[in-house]
Formats: structure tokens, C-alpha cells, sequence
């Protein structure tokens, strides 16, 4: 048994069909006296709901977040909380949501109520990303951590089927990137492939029938246990390069994760054999990024950054603090309060996505004159060489 270290984070956990109605309790028992409620704009009706719900312990409802949580975004929700002198907030939604709420409570040391409606797995860590010009940061803190998540599989009945594709994807991807973490241990390595293969299942069956209540049920369980992945565990490349794509471009966070995984388990695969074995198993497959990245398309995601207006990549300047952001010394983001750069496996440069999402992830040659593809191993560890 290798050594390892786990930290488990204390969260409270409410899973099953119909738990919404738990809710009152739940603000009860936390001591709340006045809760805000939090929703992005096309979820307000829900948050009123909730508000109404809660009777005399809702301080209103604040239908404001927005993806990336931009700190600006923040500042609105913060003037409203000091408004209504609200002592705790109700998160409904998904990652937008959930990450305003973490903002909320960063700031404040609120507690936290967090009722997920998607698979985005976010709830169930002390991490949050905050967006300010153009630029997206992580930190982590035990003030970040929700204190209650209320998992009701009906509340994610009525979610599309194409955006439970991707919200899928994205929270399989904090499962995948937890395997090879500097951090991994053997209780996350469960976690993540029960994880992986509960969702991997169940997406296939939602795509075919968004009805499928036990297929639903099994991807919010999976959803849950990818949460508990991201939170307990460092993250590596696929993450880095979401979170510099996402907050430089404003490119969608569960759609930019879905069309990078396969690319990026592609191009790490060579220096994570055992990780590799592993998902086969999982998957039943013998190229698991093949596995992911067929997926996406039977859910009917885009599988290709291109798929989004890129006129933001053929700005010099926006290009210089892209790579400005990817390459930037960890002194310098530690000064700054970020996390720290995750590892990059299989090699010192990052891939290219391929342009043709028909041919399926690859690992791309890096350009430049100095660029080298990482050497490929035998299983004694010695350089391969073609025959």
C-alpha cells in the first residue's frame, strides 16, 4: 500500500427524491433567521419558489449569478446581502450559482445551502473561481465549503438533455484529473472510478430518454462523489487549461470542459499507465479519452473549441495573456492568493485541441523549433523506439 494522506471536508449531505422539502429544516437547524436566496436569471421563478418555501425565513431572492462568478457580480449580491441583513444564503442552480454563494460566504463567512440541479459537482468543495479582468483565479478556504447540499433527484428531471451531457462530462473530468493528482489516494481512487462509470452510464441513457429516472438518479450520485474528487484532491492540466479558456474568453464552463477532457487524457496518457488500466476497466474500453470523447457526441455536445465565436483568439493581446496566465511563475500566484499551477503530465508544453473534431483527440506535436513530443516507455521504463 503506497503512503497517502485524505482529508475529509464536513459538509452535510441530503440525497434522494423530494429532499427540497427538507429545506426549512435545514435553514432551521443552521440557526438562519433570514436566507437569501440565490439563482442565476432563468432559474428566478425557482428561487422565488424556494423564497416562498422558506416563508418568513427568506430575505428575498437575488437572481444575479452568472458563469465564471465575476467579482463585480459579487459586489451587486454583497450590497444586497448587507440590504437585507441576510445571515445565510440558498444556492439554487448550478455552478454559477453555487460560486456566488461561495463568494457570499468567502467575504462574509455565511452559511451555506447549496440545492444542486445540475451535474456540476462544485457544491461539495472548499474551492472557489472568481473572474476579474478577463482573468479567472482559484483560492481555498474552510469558509468556502457549503455547510448543506440538498440533492433532489426531481429537480434535474426537467434538465435538458444536451446540458446534462455536458454538466456530466465536466463533473467526470474533476474524476479523471483526481486519478493522476499529486494528491491521489486510494479512498479518492474509489470514489472516482465509482464516479466515472455511474455518470458514464447514465448520460448515455438520458441522452436516449431525459425521463429516465433511474439513469438520472445514478448521474446525480455520480455528479456527488465527482464533488468529492475536486474537493479533496489538486487538480492538473485539463483544469488549468479550462479555467485560462474560460476566464479569458467567456467560453461556456461545462461545454469547455466536455470538448477538452478527451484531449487532454489523450495527451496525458502516456505518463499515467496504471491510471489508463484503470478507466479501461471502468469504461470497458481500450482508449478511455476515445471512450469520453464519443460521448460527448452521443450526448450531442460540441467536441471542438471552434464551435465558439473565436474572434477572441486572433487578438494579440488577448493571446499574450493567455499564455501569460498558463506560464505564470508560481511565486507570482502565490503572491496573488491563486492556487498553485497544477502539475503537466507527459511532458513540458501544452496540446492543441485538433481542429477536426472528426478525427477525435490526439496529442498534438507542440510547434516551435525546440518542441519535442514526450518519448513513449515500454513497461521497464526504457525509451521506445520504432522497430
Amino acid at each position: 500500500m503506497r503512503p497517502f494522506q485524505y482529508n475529509g471536508h464536513p459538509a452535510r449531505v441530503i440525497f434522494g427524491s423530494g429532499t427540497l422539502s427538507q429545506l426549512p429544516d435545514e435553514v432551521a437547524r443552521l440557526g438562519l433567521r433570514k436566507a437569501l436566496v440565490l439563482a442565476t436569471p432563468p432559474q428566478e421563478a425557482e428561487a422565488q419558489r424556494i423564497a416562498t418555501l422558506l416563508g418568513d425565513s427568506s430575505a428575498g431572492v437575488f437572481a444575479g449569478a452568472v458563469m465564471h462568478t465575476p467579482v463585480d457580480v459579487t459586489e451587486k449580491a454583497m450590497a444586497v446581502v448587507a440590504e437585507t441583513e441576510a445571515d445565510g444564503v440558498v444556492a439554487i442552480g448550478g455552478g454559477s450559482t453555487t460560486g456566488l454563494a461561495k463568494a457570499i460566504a468567502f467575504r462574509t463567512d455565511l452559511p451555506q445551502i447549496i440545492v444542486p440541479t445540475t451535474y456540476a459537482g462544485s457544491e461539495m468543495t472548499p474551492i472557489l473561481g472568481e473572474t476579474k479582468d478577463d482573468t479567472k483565479t482559484t483560492q481555498s478556504s474552510s469558509r468556502i465549503l457549503p455547510e448543506v447540499v440538498i440533492y433532489d433527484v426531481d429537480l434535474t428531471m426537467t434538465l435538458p438533455a444536451g446540458l446534462s451531457g455536458t454538466s456530466g462530462l465536466n463533473a467526470i473530468a474533476h474524476a479523471v484529473e483526481a486519478l493522476y493528482s499529486r494528491d491521489a489516494n486510494p479512498i479518492i481512487d474509489l470514489m472516482a472510478l465509482e464516479a466515472i462509470g455511474a455518470l458514464y452510464r447514465a448520460l448515455s441513457r438520458i441522452a436516449k430518454d431525459p425521463t429516465d429516472r433511474e439513469a438520472r438518479s445514478d448521474a446525480l450520485y455520480g455528479a456527488w462523489l465527482c464533488g468529492m474528487c475536486l474537493g479533496a484532491v489538486g487538480m492538473s492540466l485539463h483544469h488549468k487549461l479550462c479555467h485560462t479558456l474560460g476566464g479569458t474568453f467567456d467560453l461556456p464552463h461545462a461545454e469547455a470542459h466536455t470538448a477538452v477532457l478527451p484531449h487532454a487524457l489523450a495527451y496525458n496518457a502516456p505518463a499515467i499507465p496504471a491510471v489508463i488500466e484503470c478507466l479501461r476497466a471502468t469504461l470497458g474500453t481500450e482508449d478511455p479519452a476515445r471512450a469520453l470523447f464519443d460521448l460527448a457526441g452521443a450526448v450531442g455536445a460540441e467536441r471542438s473549441l471552434r464551435a465558439w465565436d473565436a474572434r477572441e483568439w486572433h487578438r494579440s493581446r488577448d493571446r499574450t495573456r493567455l499564455c501569460q496566465s498558463l506560464l505564470e511563475p508560481a511565486p507570482a500566484r502565490a503572491q496573488r492568493g491563486a492556487r498553485p499551477a497544477p502539475a503537466r503530465l507527459g511532458g513540458s508544453r501544452t496540446p492543441a485541441l485538433t481542429k477536426d473534431d472528426r478525427k477525435g483527440p490526439k496529442a498534438r506535436r507542440p510547434e516551435g523549433p525546440k518542441a519535442r513530443r514526450p518519448e513513449r516507455q515500454t513497461p521497464d521504463r526504457r525509451p521506445w523506439r520504432k522497430p
